[in-house]
């Protein structure tokens, strides 16, 4: 068989800085041993044109299976590791999988003579040369909250899109993490840049508190670092940002208001900060490094990175090269429009010369036929010099159908009998930024927070 024309993954381990390495809080694997050594144990032939879900509870197994398999297997289905194996099997079938990945035991979840698993260590000896057979398709599953979420399919061409249009090697001394898990979009494109760039990468650890992580990450020299702007905010009240140095900070997956970003241009002075559109259907959009929330309305159309934009009543549409190829399943439903265009479902505000966004067109509230967006009242909040982060949600009404209710997380250190006056400038400054209806009628202070798996502030109504 002949090679595909795109560039296997692991082809670009012998790239770069010798000493390159993926790392998490108990092991680092050398990349430039990856080349002659394998973590499947030798058995990477008989995984050719194999569909393989990769399930492992460790991100290194799975970023070194995915080294491993990238031009390999037909295609790779990534699982996140918060998704059970019950509500899997409809997905694994979906995707038509057979050949299951893990260091976990799951016998009696898949059907006899159906999958194979395989327990993957660390790197072995390798016993055969690797070919490339394959442009393998890479699955990921979206970001849904509620029920099922789809499975979307990309190339490796696709996923590295934005990567390779910046410049590969622009980063190549980097040394990468991210607060995502890299089975998601968001940290899958960390994981990319430091293997196609010729960088390292530090991977989280699930259930490791803030502080631990980031020590951790200084001493494994992290320069380069992304999250969600929750992510962010989790650390900024941690008091452990004293501790850490990077110099290039980025935020995505939600919108990044001003707030945030002046208080990491606060936390970090040194640091070149910007925050990236990307999501797992329409894949990345574009970055922002002004400083400032939204983005220039001259970015609407196509931009040199031959990523076209539009926004059709209020909701932004891309088309480009590096968005998904399509949901896979016999019933999916089209990812894309006639022309090409993928809804992101993303509602945003031309403002003057600047696009805002406003929220999410299936999270917004319902007050008595008028509509408010979450993500709008929260940045209004959070300008409060004494908010560290806020959450606004519905609260059922009687007369209304809904309320707006605030839960809003205080900077540490101040006294309770400070509370009411806050929660008055609070309810001021809502007063004078938002329409009548978004005005939260309850506000109230909390310890913390909820953050989902995939880094997003939990949404939940009561």
């Amino acid at each position: 068989m002949s090679p595909p024309d795109t560039i296997a993954l692991r082809h670009y381990l012998g790239e770069g800085r010798k000493d390159r390495t993926i790392s998490d809080a108990r092991h680092s694997v050398s990349l430039a041993d990856m080349i002659e050594r394998s973590c499947l144990a030798g058995r990477c032939s008989e995984l050719s044109g194999r569909s393989v879900l990769i399930a492992t509870s460790r991100q290194l197994f799975s970023a070194l299976a995915m080294i491993e398999l990238d031009g390999v297997a037909r295609r790779l289905l990534l699982c996140p590791p918060d998704f059970g194996w019950e509500r899997l099997q409809v997905l694994v079938e979906q995707a038509g999988i057979d050949t299951i990945i893990t260091d976990q035991p799951i016998s009696g979840h898949c059907a006899a003579g159906r999958c194979t698993v395989i327990g993957i260590d660390l790197p072995e000896r390798r016993i055969a040369e690797r070919t490339t057979d394959h442009a393998t398709e890479w699955l990921m599953l979206t970001s849904g909250t509620s029920g099922l979420p789809k499975i979307v399919r990309h190339t490796l061409d696709g996923l590295a899109g934005a990567i390779i249009a910046e410049g590969p090697t622009r980063h190549s001394d980097a040394t990468w993490a991210t607060f995502y898990d890299i089975r998601r979009y968001g940290g899958l494109q960390i994981l990319l840049r430091a293997v196609i760039g010729g960088g390292s990468m530090v991977l989280s650890e699930p259930g490791e508190t803030i502080a631990a992580h980031v020590a951790r990450l200084q001493a494994g020299g992290v320069t380069h670092i992304s999250g969600t702007p929750s992510h962010w905010r989790k650390l900024l009240m941690s008091g452990a940002a004293a501790d850490f140095s990077p110099r290039y900070i980025r935020l995505s997956g939600e919108i990044a208001d001003q707030a945030v970003l002046d208080g990491l241009a606060q936390a970090f002075p040194h640091a070149s900060i910007g925050h990236a559109y990307a999501s797992t259907e329409a894949g990345v959009g574009f970055s922002v490094d002004d400083g400032r929330e939204g983005f220039p309305a001259h970015l609407i159309g196509r931009n040199r990175d031959g990523v076209e934009m539009k926004v059709v009543e209020g909701s932004l549409r891309i088309r480009s090269k590096r968005t998904a190829r399509a949901y896979v399943g016999a019933d999916a439903p089209p990812l894309a429009d006639a022309e090409g265009f993928v809804d992101t479902g993303d509602i945003v505000e031309l403002r003057g010369e600047r696009y805002h966004f406003v929220g999410r067109r299936g999270g917004i509230i319902n007050i008595g036929g008028l509509k408010v967006h979450p993500e709008e009242v929260e940045a209004v909040i959070n300008r409060h010099a004494c908010v560290q982060m806020s959450r606004a949600r519905s609260r059922r009404s009687p007369i209304t159908g809904a309320i707006v209710v605030a839960d809003v997380i205080l900077t540490g250190g101040i006294d309770e009998k400070r509370h009411e006056t806050i929660r008055s400038e609070i309810l001021s400054q809502c007063k004078d930024s938002l329409a009548a209806w978004k005005v939260p009628a309850v506000i109230r202070f909390v310890e913390r927070l909820e953050v989902t798996a995939a880094g997003k502030l939990a949404r939940t109504d009561a």
